[in-house]
């Protein structure tokens, strides 16, 4: 059987006052996974306070990444955000780097936290059904962080969804 084939995407949580950051991170993951191809717009992560550790003032961005991957790497590309984000140690990581996937119906995140909604696939790594897409939009479940649940994201996600769907057809 065939892997699903699917558009790798991640958001970088970095301090809102610091694009250096986030350009260094962005410059690391494309040494592994290539220059994106689309990013979205700077949202501020003001849903919660979960990560103070790294500041008080977070924003997130989204990139996608060229081409189509096998959706079974996910864990893999968990373990290197990992390794990214304990380089930017100072003295605590100075972002967080949630990688994942969109298909047609469904963007799914990695995470090392487990939980009921989630999946374990190996080596310390869970898979979560964080949206999915239905009628013509996506749609949150009870467990959807709060961000995503606000529907901030929902344009860029719908762009990386589109591109999916073009690429599946070529």
């Amino acid at each position: 059987m065939r892997e699903p084939r699917v558009k790798r995407i991640t958001g970088i949580l970095y301090p809102s006052d610091n694009q250096d950051l986030l350009t260094w991170s962005v410059n690391e993951l494309a040494k592994i996974w290539g220059v994106p191809e689309l990013q979205s717009e700077p949202v501020p992560f003001d849903k919660t306070n979960y990560y103070d550790e790294i500041d008080p003032n977070l924003t997130r961005k989204f990139f996608c990444f060229p081409g189509l991957v096998s959706a079974g790497g996910l864990a893999d590309w968990k373990h290197q955000a990992i390794e990214i984000e304990a380089q930017s140690r100072q003295p605590v990581r100075a972002v967080n780097i949630d990688p994942g996937y969109i298909d047609g119906a469904r963007l799914i995140l990695a995470s090392t936290k487990d939980h009921a909604h989630r999946i374990y696939l190996r080596d310390g790594i869970y898979a979560e059904v964080t949206l999915r897409f239905r009628f013509k939009q996506w749609q949150s479940f009870d467990y959807t962080f709060p961000d995503f649940q606000s529907r901030c994201y929902d344009k860029f996600l719908s762009q990386v969804r589109k591109l999916w769907l073009q690429e599946v057809k070529n």
